[in-house]
């Protein structure tokens, strides 16, 4: 169980900088309204990005209130989850964002022992869901989870912790058995919901396919629902891979 956590939220508009403004701007287009928040957890602040599409930020503003159920809500988990940069979630999940205009994207920031095997990581997503629907008016109830790296660790976090449920989960260059055997894993009943597809590459310089690729098979056919590897031999690590490579796999996966 996850000790009780004291939250504590600012909102930002992205006026807040010419930085932000320079970050952002070449999404502005693509996605409509572009903000931040930050939440603070037990000492941990955690910077969000926040992708939020042009119709629906128009419906607020007139004070209509927008159908959530029309709208995909993804919560985007970067890599890197343990190094100095305590602000990724700022713009980490820009891209994905791009590719999915139509969806609200939510990209939390990890950071140095606060990474996401740690009980902020699900507290954090749901303070952000839950200050966005206040804003905007929409009801979340379900959510579509994607982990770059050790953003899949973010991925588990949420789905055994986070108080939404669970459409999809997408896994790209992910490394599962940091968190051991697949078996004992896919028992917990919280996986038992939504669909998993993992992206591994056969050239994934810090995961290599020998490790990987038993682990999301046993995981696969452990865990009895929608659950399916795709693998490239030629795969790389990074997110730019996929992207530039595989992109029919990032939008369909």
């Amino acid at each position: 169980m996850h000790p009780p956590m004291k939250l504590t939220l600012r909102h930002n508009s992205i006026a807040l900088t010419l930085a932000a403004i320079a970050l952002f701007a070449g999404v502005a287009c693509a996605t409509g309204e572009k903000d931040s928040l930050s939440i603070a957890i037990n000492g941990f602040e955690s910077p969000v990005g926040m992708w939020v599409p042009a119709a629906v930020s128009k419906s607020a503003a007139q004070s209509k209130p927008a159908k959530a159920q029309a709208n995909t809500v993804y919560l985007w988990f970067h890599g890197g989850m343990t190094s100095g940069n305590c602000a990724k979630g700022l713009i980490a999940g820009a891209d994905f964002a791009k590719l999915h205009p139509e969806a609200i994207v939510i990209s939390t920031s990890a950071c140095k022992a606060n990474h996401w095997w740690t009980a902020t990581t699900a507290p954090i997503a749901d303070a952000a869901l839950d200050s966005l629907e206040k804003r905007i008016g929409v009801t979340i109830k379900e959510v579509s989870l994607v982990g770059v790296s050790d953003g899949g660790m973010g991925i588990f976090a949420y789905s055994l912790y986070g108080k939404r449920s669970i459409k999809s989960r997408l896994f790209i260059s992910a490394n599962g058995s940091l968190l051991g055997p697949a078996a004992a894993i896919a028992k917990e009943p919280k996986l038992h919901t939504g669909k998993y597809r993992f992206l591994q590459g056969g050239a994934d310089r810090l995961y290599s396919p020998a490790e990987t690729i038993p682990w999301v098979e046993s995981f696969c056919k452990a865990v009895q629902v929608d659950c399916e590897l795709k693998y490239d031999p030629q795969g790389e690590h990074d997110w730019s891979y996929w992207k530039e490579n595989r992109l029919d796999w990032v939008l369909h996966p």
